[in-house]
C-alpha cells in the first residue's frame, strides 16, 4: 500500500495532477495548512487515478478558508476514525494555542479532543495511522511558543500504540530532511511537511 503525504508547502508538480500522477497511490493525507484549490485538485486527480486514490485531511493552524472551499472529494478526518482501504485512521488537527483564532487549542481542550474519541478507537480496536498537524510533544517540534507540540499525544501513543503518526506544522529546513522520520515506542512518526511517500 502506498501514501502521499503532505503538509504545510505545496510542491509545484502537484498544482497541475494527473490521473497517472498518482497511479499506486492509494491514500493521499493531508496533515493541514494546505491551500483548498491545491487539495482540491489533488482529490479531483486521485479519484480519477486507477484505483482511486482518496484524500483524507485534518486541519492546521492556518486552515480558516479551508471549510468554506474545500470540495466534497476532500474527505475530513478531523476529530474522527475512519477506516479508509482497510487502515484506521484517527484524525486531530490544529496546533497548540498561541494567538486567538480557529484549530487552536489548548492542552486540556486536545486532551478533551482525544477522549471524545476514546469510544469509536475501543470500538474499533486502536488507529492504524494519527493523522495531526501538530507533532508530539518533544518528538520533533520546537521551543517557540507557535512549533510546540501537544504532550497528550504522547499518551494517545503510548495508550494505543498505532503504526503510524504523521503531522506538519515545523517545516523541514534543507540540513533536518533527515529528521524527517522518528521513532518513539511501536509508532513511527513522519513530519509531511512538503510531500512524502510512506510505502506500507
Amino acid at each position: 500500500m502506498k501514501l502521499l503525504l503532505m503538509s504545510d508547502l505545496e510542491q509545484q508538480q502537484y498544482w497541475e495532477p494527473r490521473p497517472e500522477d498518482l497511479c499506486g497511490m492509494d491514500l493521499i493525507l493531508s496533515a493541514g495548512d494546505l491551500k483548498p484549490e491545491y487539495l482540491n485538485r489533488l482529490a479531483r486527480a486521485g479519484l480519477s487515478a486507477p484505483g482511486r486514490s482518496y484524500l483524507l485531511y485534518v486541519y492546521g493552524n492556518h486552515d480558516q478558508r479551508c471549510p468554506r472551499y474545500l470540495s466534497r472529494d476532500c474527505v475530513c478526518v478531523d476529530g474522527d476514525l475512519l477506516t479508509v482501504k482497510g487502515l484506521r485512521i484517527l484524525g486531530l488537527g490544529g496546533s497548540l494555542r498561541y494567538k486567538h483564532g480557529p484549530f487552536q487549542y489548548t492542552e486540556e481542550e486536545m486532551q478533551r479532543r482525544i477522549g471524545d474519541l476514546e469510544r469509536k478507537l475501543r470500538k474499533s480496536g486502536g488507529a492504524d495511522i494519527v493523522l495531526t498537524h501538530a507533532p508530539p510533544r518533544g518528538l520533533g517540534d520546537r521551543e517557540d511558543p507557535v512549533h510546540r507540540g501537544f504532550a497528550c499525544f504522547r499518551t494517545l501513543l503510548d495508550t494505543w500504540k498505532p503504526g503510524y503518526l504523521v503531522h506538519g506544522h515545523v517545516h523541514l529546513r534543507e540540513n533536518e530532511e533527515a529528521g524527517r522520520i522518528r521513532q518513539y515506542g511501536e509508532t513511527t512518526l513522519i513530519n509531511a511537511c512538503g510531500s512524502f511517500v510512506l510505502e506500507l
